[in-house]
């Protein structure tokens, strides 16, 4: 069974109160490996991140780090709540690396009116730098990211239609087509009972593709992270998925926050040959679990097949 491991006892980001963009609330980030430095773009925002303080506006920020614990970030976001679409601003990115560039999915909150909150689509070369191309799919929509690999010459992305993950395909990252719900929630699970959606960008190993995602149930109700494997040919398929969580809610800072009994996830990276999962705390702060490799490849091989 896979768990994982928790690197520090500690969140590695916090907010910052000298900034006013970050002064409540860093979480939901976005991870990838890239020339030897994790690179992380997370989610901030101002004065909550549950609305109770009242119209909060999100921020995405940057933070690099040589150890996948100890980061710097820079001093003003890299993107803003500063077009129509975002006017409450960038949420929950998820970013990839294909054709020698980086593409970032996230969700842009809009706030003007019920379920206006859009999968939108971000192009960098270098992480800091990024170019909008706007909406991607044009309905209420979240929990998306693009597989860091083409299938059959086709984009595939994975996205949420309440309560299910979904995976669907394009040519041009425009039109989207042959959406199907890959995993539901399962009614008589104690962690993942009301529904479910994926966490970072589906991870590359030799038996499949391994996705973590999140789960949502319980009483108290809590977000978890589980773990499933998808086929490595056609990722449409799932191959395998745990019963048990790898990861629950259970330090004070996963516990009390913003949000309660939260672990919820945006990206994940191998460093040296470790598993590291980034995840948001109780909507509130950045921690860090994580796990060797060879028990992700063991879990891969494992289950393949059945």
């Amino acid at each position: 069974m896979i768990k994982l491991e928790r690197l520090t006892e500690r969140p590695v980001l916090s907010p910052n109160p000298q900034h006013s963009w970050e002064a409540a609330a860093v979480f939901n980030a976005a991870a990838i490996f890239h020339n030897q430095l994790v690179h992380l773009i997370y989610r901030a925002t101002d004065i909550t991140s549950n609305g109770q303080q009242g119209r909060y506006i999100n921020s995405l920020g940057y933070a690099v780090s040589s150890d996948g614990v100890h980061f710097n970030r820079l001093v003003d976001p890299i993107l803003r709540a500063d077009v129509p679409q975002e006017s409450r601003g960038p949420e929950d990115p998820r970013i990839v690396s294909l054709e020698g560039k980086f593409y970032m999915l996230y969700t842009g909150y809009g706030g003007r009116f019920e379920g206006d909150y859009r999968i939108c689509l971000a192009i960098s070369p270098n992480l800091i730098h990024w170019k909008r191309q706007g909406v991607m799919l044009d309905e209420p929509n979240k929990d998306a990211s693009l597989l860091p690999a083409k299938v059959g010459g086709r984009y595939v992305m994975f996205h949420r239609r309440a309560p299910d993950i979904w995976v669907s395909y394009s040519d041009d990252l425009k039109s989207w087509s042959d959406h199907r719900s890959l995993m539901g929630p399962l009614p008589n699970s104690d962690w993942e009972s009301d529904k479910i959606g994926l966490a970072g960008p589906p991870l590359r190993t030799e038996s499949g593709w391994v996705m973590i995602y999140h789960g949502v149930g319980g009483s108290p109700r809590k977000y978890s992270l589980g773990i499933a494997l998808l086929d490595g040919e056609d990722p449409g398929r799932v191959i395998y998925r745990q019963p048990e969580p790898i990861l629950e809610p259970e330090l004070d800072w996963e516990v009390k926050g913003f949000v309660p009994n939260v672990v919820f996830s945006c990206g994940q990276v191998v460093l040296e040959d470790r598993l590291l999962v980034y995840y948001g705390g109780a909507d509130q702060v950045i921690g860090v679990a994580g796990l060797d490799m060879k028990f992700i490849n063991e879990f891969g091989a494992q289950t393949n097949g059945i």
